[in-house]
């Protein structure tokens, strides 16, 4: 990845339920010694994308354009390419190598970046918004999966300018993720289908939500897939048991003086990232607040700090050594809830192991 060195700029176009409060066992971390990102974008951070080969992050924003920042050993950062859609980007994802990078934006295309290059061209396109978009590597060859708003799903071979195979949707595309052979989405309407990537066009699995609201968010683990919803739930589900579990995460409890009975206010889950080496995840949401969980244990590890203003996105790089956050703007009130002076920043955090690393399993040492 030394090449990404000298590579140019390229521009393309230019009613609350009660919950307790955070346990008291369950420590705060400072995060005044994170680094921030220099030249951030200009607009709310959509998504976030670590190189899984080098240290290199890259940036999806409602400003239209992708931007790829070189992370040094220090945490220091520098620009070093850049590319844009005619509308908003929402996605941003890696090829296994490192050498391409894909992202999907309102425009209802997917675009790729050739790292070695520094160009970028239209691979795939939507009728609608582009939600998601994912590197797909088989024993047969790779695939770009794409999903959109327009309830499809969509698999590319990039030599081609028309999609290898279309799945219709049950409705619109808010979430997805890929870890061969499987491949796992999140609907409107609670819907969540599982995918064997050995036959990628017939539903493997269909679920309706364990959370009783919208679905924001869904990420694959090792053997799992959590989940998180716009009511600060999170949910883990084990594909080959019959036994999910849930946890009320973002949640800010009220006092009980509070009219007309105490309860909680509810927080969107924005994101989940899991640890490449432990298999633990993030979570993180529009109360600024960022959560380690252990899902084997099916516990909670640390609490950080509230960021003081919503986290959209977070990614560990390819070690687990920092986890890329960004503070910003997530649309969880619309558009009236953007004010003047909202943050709008992407730093780097120092894992330390106690944050990621799975507690011993219950009952063994």
């Amino acid at each position: 990845m030394s090449f990404l060195n000298n590579l140019a700029i390229s521009t393309v176009s230019a009613s609350a339920k009660p919950n307790s409060t955070v346990p008291a066992s369950v420590p705060l971390t400072t995060l005044k010694d994170d680094v921030q990102v220099a030249d951030p974008p200009t607009d709310s951070v959509s998504g976030l994308a670590f190189s899984p080969t080098a240290d290199f992050i890259a940036v999806g924003s409602w400003d239209c354009a992708v931007r790829v920042y070189q992370v040094a050993p220090t945490g220091q950062t520098r620009g070093v390419a850049m590319y844009a859609h005619n509308a908003p980007v929402l996605s941003v994802a890696w090829s296994k190598d490192g050498s391409k990078l894909f992202s999907g934006g309102c425009d209802g295309a997917g675009r790729m970046l050739d790292i070695a290059t520094g160009q970028s061209l239209q691979v795939a396109q939507h009728d609608a918004p582009v939600k998601c978009v994912k590197w797909v590597e088989t024993p047969r060859g790779s695939i770009l999966a794409t999903g959109g708003w327009d309830k499809t799903l969509r698999y590319w071979d990039l030599r081609s300018p028309t999609p290898a195979a279309v799945v219709h949707l049950p409705e619109r595309l808010y979430s997805m993720d890929v870890r061969y052979p499987l491949l796992v989405l999140g609907t409107a309407d609670r819907h969540i289908q599982l995918y064997d990537l050995t036959n990628p066009t017939v539903v493997f699995s269909q679920k309706t939500s364990l959370l009783s609201m919208q679905t924001r968010v869904i990420t694959l683990g090792n053997g799992l897939y959590a989940y998180g919803n716009v009511e600060g739930r999170v949910a883990m589900h084990w594909p080959s048991t019959t036994d999910p579990t849930a946890s009320e995460a973002h949640r800010t409890r009220l006092p009980t003086e509070a009219p007309p009975a105490p309860g909680s206010i509810m927080w969107a889950v924005n994101d989940i990232s899991f640890h490449p080496i432990y298999g633990t995840f993030t979570t993180c949401g529009s109360d600024g607040i960022i959560m380690t969980w252990d899902g084997e244990n099916r516990k909670r590890l640390k609490t950080f700090e509230s960021a003081g203003a919503p986290i959209s996105a977070t990614a560990f790089n390819h070690t687990g050594s920092v986890l890329a956050y960004a503070v910003s703007y997530d649309w969880h009130k619309g558009h009236m809830g953007n004010v003047p002076g909202m943050p709008n920043r992407i730093m780097l955090h120092s894992c330390k192991d106690d944050e990621v690393r799975p507690q011993p399993k219950i009952g063994g040492t």
